[in-house]
């Protein structure tokens, strides 16, 4: 009798716990509660998003900053280079400079090759 009473007690506490779980999960398949997630979903990449371009423009300042330095360019607009030129770059470094901005026309390195690439073409 009392093994009977255990096992009908356990198989309906086994049928309440499936009930609530399945009743959970369809819950969350409803059509409002997706939107809601999809919602939370895209603010939450927004938030990424906007981290990356804060990121993104923390290290261009960097960058720009150790560039301006490596020159001797003005840090900032309100160190502006004298008109003359004065004190931007001396001659050895400014020629170094403008050698890296133009480089050489017959340089083999800048040309692309004649055949570009296709990826329709891998299939």
């Amino acid at each position: 009798m009392f093994r009977r009473a255990f096992w009908f007690t356990a198989g309906a506490a086994a049928g309440v716990w499936a009930t609530t779980k399945v009743n959970r999960q369809l819950k969350k398949l409803t059509p409002e509660s997706l939107a809601a997630q999809a919602a939370d979903k895209a603010v939450e990449a927004g938030h990424r998003l906007k981290d990356f371009a804060l990121d993104v423009k923390a290290g261009m300042t960097q960058r720009e900053d150790e560039l301006n330095d490596a020159l001797g360019l003005a840090q900032h607009p309100d160190q502006a280079v004298p008109a003359d030129g004065a004190g931007a770059l001396d001659g050895p470094r400014r020629l170094r400079a403008l050698a890296y901005d133009a480089p050489d026309a017959h340089d083999k390195t800048t040309h692309r090759t004649k055949f570009s690439y296709n990826r329709n073409e891998d299939h």
